[in-house]
């Protein structure tokens, strides 16, 4: 973990993925975020995948580095020592996020009573309050009847499996709450920041093209394992494994025809049609099918070493399909010397490759990555640090229950 956040302080109120996720960021850059939950943890506490004891590896995974308190959120101490936490005073403080109803003790209104300046960031599933998750809302914007071969019926919707709404949420909100942070520090002011998961999705469709797309010439139909616009799709060597072979740019495109020695066809066929595939990469997808008919049969010649090694010598984008639990095997192309991932061992009595933050900065010390905390076990600390409760104080709260 880095270090360039350490002057802050976010507590977090939060469950399922794009609130804890904004938090696991701020915390891989170096922020100290503290994690609010009832006294038997919030609703994805127990969440799948499990440990073998029982654990939540999700809760585990989002939570790393995290500070962790409990608190009896039903009586009116808890909500108001969760109030103080928030509103704390002090350079750097005064940072809030939540995935939480606007109205209530948590509202931002209340909370700015207790601290002029503060910035609160709620995310929320629909603008209007409305409940939503990544997929309710790909159901909504219709992504579903993108997935899926191309002979399914156009009415059958195949859901994603990652929950990427949620993730670029997480990451988006902890840039903005970033940006209200800067702007706090030039002006002395606070904001209150609110963002739906069906905005994150459907600018991000808009961005992508999607919007005008569909205004110009509607619905796109599903084209299976195909990239949309270009070429690539999964093909099958002589030996029965299946790779992914993917050509955008022209450079990559003719390294692949070298590859399979397939140049001679493929000038014959565009010179049948009239067309260059070289210079046009729409024209590769307009035509895939017949260049998926080259291409397959190419390939299908190679056991998956010969054709590995042809793909790697002409600098063909292109990978083997594997399992995850391949994938993120201790000698797997992901985890091999790679400083991202350190072993760590975990509340839940696991020892795993835990990552810290994706990017990598040149001339700053990449720190070990924390584990999660167990539930509540920073309350002692985060009381007398942030509110200054002496210990006596602090047992006094245990002993009524007000503090797990």
């Amino acid at each position: 973990m880095f270090s360039n956040l350490s002057d802050l302080t976010v507590v977090e109120a939060a469950s399922f993925v794009a609130g804890p996720s904004c938090g696991l960021h701020l915390v891989q850059m170096g922020a100290r975020v503290i994690r609010v939950d009832p006294l038997r943890g919030g609703p994805d506490f127990h969440r799948w995948p499990l440990a073998a004891g029982g654990q939540s590896l999700f809760w585990e995974g989002l939570n790393r580095g995290k500070l962790s308190i409990c608190l009896d959120l039903s009586r009116p101490e808890g909500r108001e020592l969760a109030q103080a936490l928030i509103a704390a005073p002090g350079p750097g403080r005064g940072l809030f996020i939540t995935n939480q109803p606007e109205s209530g003790y948590l509202s931002h209104a209340g909370l700015s009573v207790l601290r002029a300046d503060l910035i609160s960031l709620r995310i929320q599933g629909w603008p209007d309050g409305r409940n939503a998750v990544d997929y309710t809302i790909n159901a909504a914007l219709g992504v579903p009847f993108l997935n899926g071969p191309e002979d399914l019926d156009p009415g059958v919707p195949v859901n994603s499996v990652i929950p990427v709404w949620d993730l670029q949420a997480g990451a988006l909100a902890a840039f903005q709450l970033l940006a209200a942070e800067r702007q706090r520090r030039l002006t002395g002011t606070g904001a209150e920041l609110e963002m739906a998961l069906s905005d994150v999705a459907s600018t991000t469709l808009a961005n992508l093209g999607m919007l005008a797309e569909v205004q110009e010439g509607g619905d796109r139909s599903r084209s299976g394992n195909a990239l949309f616009g270009a070429f690539g799709r999964d093909f099958i060597c002589a030996d029965g494994r299946r790779v992914m072979i993917v050509a955008i740019t022209p450079r990559q495109w003719m390294g692949l025809l070298a590859a399979l020695d397939v140049t001679a066809q493929v000038a014959t066929l565009e010179a049948e049609l009239g067309i260059s595939f070289a210079t046009d990469e729409g024209n590769r997808f307009q035509h895939r099918h017949r260049l998926f008919d080259l291409i397959e049969a190419a390939v299908s010649l190679w056991d998956f070493p010969t054709l590995a090694a042809q793909l790697d010598r002409q600098k063909v984008c292109w990978e083997p399909y594997q399992t995850i639990a391949q994938a993120l095997g201790p000698e797997s192309s992901f985890r091999r010397n790679n400083p991202v991932f350190a072993e760590t061992r975990q509340a839940s009595g696991m020892t795993y490759a835990a990552p810290g933050p994706a990017i990598r900065m040149t001339d700053a010390p990449r720190g070990t990555p924390a584990p999660a905390p167990v539930l509540g076990q920073d309350a002692e600390q985060v009381l007398g640090e942030v509110l200054g409760l002496t210990t006596s104080e602090i047992a006094d709260l245990h002993d009524r229950g007000i503090v797990g």
